[in-house]
């Protein structure tokens, strides 16, 4: 089973959105899944135009000559695709989103009316796909995850693909205080590992495990008050 993941966050491998998809990977290479992982960070990729070349001139190739072009066929051989980001104003990074709108190519300018509404159809030789997120972010309650949950299904939805499910880190940020603290949550790192596997190996994620990566870290007060401690400890060393 051929797998990609797209990490749409700036720190690449050095963020907390890295750290439960990097596990979810694990758990997926452990089961036998061929893996690929790309990070927007390193990839050369322009944003669309909107000139429709990729439609009606060039049929299913782009006017850009980027990493898009390398991208596409191995998103399109993939069985499942994952979509990794960090939180940004309530959806994906915008790298993350650039990339997504640069697979026009993959649909077909014509309209049909699927489930009752107007959409695009996908181009012929695409095969039935899978998405699943990973995405963390810095607030507290799980509702911040709302607005992404909605695109990315309607994506899917856009696609033919199936919605896998998503696992999702709110207030990421106190994993960075656990670890001051030595406290540990590893708990969450191998939910999101058995995820993986049972992804592979079953079709699916249990609710048990991505409700365990998405668990309470420490009380929201606490997390508040410890974030604010940190904000104002970072504007007192950039003043010296």
């Amino acid at each position: 089973m051929k797998v990609i993941a797209i990490n749409g966050s700036p720190k690449v491998d050095d963020g907390n959105t890295a750290r439960i998809l990097n596990s979810f990977l694990d758990g997926m290479k452990e089961s036998g899944a061929e893996v690929e992982l790309f990070h927007t960070r390193k990839l050369k990729i322009k944003p669309c135009l909107g000139e429709f070349h990729c439609w009606f001139n060039t049929p299913g190739k782009c006017l850009h000559d980027d990493d898009m072009g390398m991208l596409i066929p191995k998103l399109e051989e993939a069985d499942i695709t994952i979509y990794s980001t960090p939180l940004y104003a309530d959806g994906v990074s915008g790298p993350l989103k650039n990339l997504i709108d640069r697979q026009i190519p993959r649909g077909n300018p014509k309209l049909e009316f699927r489930d009752g509404e107007c959409r695009h159809p996908p181009c012929k030789n695409q095969k039935p796909g899978k998405l699943v997120l990973v995405s963390s972010c810095g607030l507290w309650e799980m509702s911040h995850f709302d607005p992404v949950l909605v695109h990315m299904k309607a994506y899917c939805k856009n696609m033919m693909w199936d919605f896998m499910g998503a696992l999702l880190r709110p207030h990421a940020p106190a994993m960075g205080f656990l670890d001051e603290r030595g406290e540990k949550y590893d708990d969450i790192f191998e939910a999101a590992k058995e995820a993986g596997k049972q992804l592979i190996t079953e079709g699916m994620m249990s609710e048990k495990n991505i409700e365990t990566v998405s668990r309470e870290l420490m009380p929201p007060e606490e997390f508040v008050d410890s974030l604010n401690e940190l904000v104002q400890t970072i504007f007192q060393a950039m003043k010296k």
